[in-house]
């Protein structure tokens, strides 16, 4: 008969335990790496109930902390073993391109920030807007096909952003931005004639960059939508102006840490994000070229219609 070796489970305890005071630092080290990836899955899924200073957030995080290391501390005798299996969770989330040490800090960032730096919302749910003004032919004038508006297009994202890295999700979105950048830079306010409309179509626009808010409206929107961006028209009282799909809230936090940071940290310094929500939920951001920054204030908030060229 073959006999079993008894385990010796005091062994394995001192194997994997560590020495004092080494077990309370470990511990707590292990506590904050743990606690803010989870606490960035749960901030984005809980309800903002929009306390001052975010004190909410504060006390989600703090309670958080407090439960981590009690729990930590029932495994202190495997606290290598825990710290062995985060490490590999992240190496391998870092490895097939999903959650890994970058998005950790990325997220950590960009939440921490968007946390003490909210952006301005405004909220357009209304009940009925009115039809869009000229409507079939803006809708011709955006040429998002025409060749010329794509070259533009690409040659403005060569010129600006290109090097930014990290942020791969949010490429698209980065390279609308060098779009918005180089077309504002460049913009030149010139009234149509009066007593009439004058629409000219995106590939006019690009020959001199001049034009009114219409046309401005329509070149912004053919050169998003032809690299692969979400562009809608606003009609307010005497002016249209274009906005781009961000996305979820979650998105707008890290649109809100690139645009203050990265991308127009000059242009939008101490300086709030101006953007719509929608009956669905989804952010829209100003690009007006009235606007130094992508989310820069409305010229006019009052909302009469809205064109989206989805």
């Amino acid at each position: 008969m073959i006999k079993i070796k008894e385990i010796n489970f005091q062994g394995i305890k001192q194997r994997f335990q560590v020495k004092k005071p080494w077990d309370d630092v470990i511990i707590f080290i292990l506590n904050i790496l743990i606690a803010i990836p989870l606490f960035i899955i749960v901030h984005q899924n809980l309800i903002n109930p929009n306390w001052f200073l975010n004190i909410d957030r504060v006390v989600l995080f703090l309670l958080m902390i407090v439960v981590i290391q009690i729990i930590l501390r029932f495994l202190r005798t495997i606290i290598l073993f825990c710290i062995i299996l985060y490490l590999l969770v992240l190496v391998y989330g870092s490895t097939i391109g999903n959650y890994g040490f970058n998005s950790v800090f990325e997220d950590y960032n960009s939440i921490m920030y968007t946390m003490s730096d909210n952006p301005y919302p405004q909220d357009i749910i209304i009940a009925k807007l009115l039809p869009f003004p000229n409507k079939s032919k803006i809708i011709n004038a955006i040429e998002y096909q025409n060749p010329k508006v794509r070259n533009f297009a690409v040659m403005a994202t060569s010129k600006h952003f290109k090097d930014i890295k990290g942020y791969s999700d949010y490429r698209t979105i980065i390279q609308c931005f060098a779009v918005f950048k180089e077309i504002n830079s460049r913009w030149n306010y010139v009234s149509d004639p009066k007593a009439r409309d004058y629409i000219a179509t995106a590939t006019e626009s690009l020959l001199y960059f001049s034009g009114d808010c219409d046309d401005h409206s329509i070149l912004m929107a053919a050169s998003i939508k032809s690299i692969g961006g979400t562009p809608r028209l606003i009609h307010t009282t005497g002016h249209i102006y274009p906005e781009i799909l961000i996305g979820s809230l979650t998105d707008l936090e890290k649109v809100n840490f690139l645009i203050k940071n990265v991308l127009f940290v000059n242009e939008s310094n101490e300086n709030k994000l101006h953007y719509h929500v929608d009956e669905r939920g989804q952010i829209w951001m100003n690009l007006d070229y009235t606007a130094k920054y992508p989310g820069g204030p409305f010229m006019s908030e009052e909302i009469l219609g809205a064109l989206t060229l989805d």
